[in-house]
C-alpha cells in the first residue's frame, strides 16, 4: 500500500497552561477529514508569543506537505498572528484562531493587575494576551472562531462582558481584516473538543470559508 501523505497539512498550536496534548482531539478529528496534523508544543509561560512563532515556523517549514495550514487556540492564535507578521514561511497556507483573544483578555488584565498573580501568566503578556500583539494580516488568509457558551474561568473571576465562551469574549476575537468569522455555541475549551469546531477547521482550510451549519452563526467578511 501506499504511504503517499496528504498534500495539505495542518500545524495546531495550544494556548496557555496547555500542552500539546490539548491538542490531540482536534488533531484526531482533521486526521479523520484527511488533514496531516502535527502539534507545536511550546512553552506558554517560558517563552513570549515571538519565540513560540519563531518555533511554528520551523515546524511549518518542516511538515511534509506542498502547503500547510496553521490553527491556534487562544494564546496560540497570538503566536500564529507573530508569525505572520515576522513573515510567513513558505508553502503556508490559511489560518484559523479558536477563540484568541486578539483585541487583549479581560481575564489576563485582571490577573496581571495584581503582584500575586500576575506571574501565573509568565511571558504570555509580552505582545500577547493583554492586546499589544500584532494585528494586521498583510494578506494573509485568516479565519475566526469565537464560542458563546459561558462556561469557564469567566464564571469565576467575573465580569466578561456576554456572549463569550467562559474564557474570552465574542469581542475580544475580533480581529480587522479577517477573511471571515463566526460563533460557535461552544465553550473555551470546548473549541478543542467538539467536532462542530472540527468541522468548521476544516471547512474554512478547504475553502477559505465557513459553513452555514445547525449550531453555527457564521460571518462572511
Amino acid at each position: 500500500m501506499s504511504d503517499r501523505r496528504p498534500a495539505e497539512g495542518v500545524v495546531l498550536v495550544h494556548g496557555v497552561w496547555m500542552s500539546g496534548l490539548a491538542m490531540v482531539p482536534l488533531q484526531r478529528r482533521l486526521q479523520g477529514a484527511g488533514w496531516h496534523v502535527r502539534i507545536l508544543a511550546y512553552r506558554s509561560l517560558r517563552d513570549a508569543p515571538a519565540q513560540g512563532a519563531q518555533r511554528l515556523a520551523r515546524e511549518v517549514a518542516r511538515t511534509p506537505c506542498a502547503r500547510v495550514h496553521v490553527v491556534g487556540h487562544s494564546l496560540g492564535g497570538l503566536v500564529v498572528l507573530h508569525m505572520l507578521e515576522a513573515g510567513a514561511p513558505a508553502r503556508l497556507g490559511r489560518s484559523v484562531l479558536l477563540g484568541t483573544p486578539v483585541a487583549g483578555s479581560g481575564i489576563a488584565r485582571r490577573l496581571a493587575g495584581t503582584p500575586w498573580t500576575r506571574g501565573l501568566l509568565g511571558r504570555s503578556v509580552e505582545r500577547g494576551l493583554l492586546g499589544d500583539g500584532p494585528s494586521r494580516l498583510r494578506g494573509h488568509e485568516v479565519g475566526v472562531v469565537a464560542g458563546d457558551l459561558p462556561v469557564g474561568l469567566g464564571r469565576v473571576l467575573g465580569r466578561l462582558p456576554r456572549p463569550h465562551d467562559g474564557t474570552v469574549s465574542v469581542a475580544e476575537t475580533h480581529l480587522p481584516g479577517a477573511c471571515a468569522r463566526t460563533v460557535l455555541h461552544l465553550s473555551h475549551t470546548g473549541l478543542l473538543f467538539s467536532p462542530l469546531a472540527a468541522q468548521a477547521v476544516s471547512h474554512y482550510l478547504r475553502h477559505g470559508r465557513f459553513a452555514a451549519t445547525a449550531g453555527v452563526r457564521a460571518r462572511q467578511s
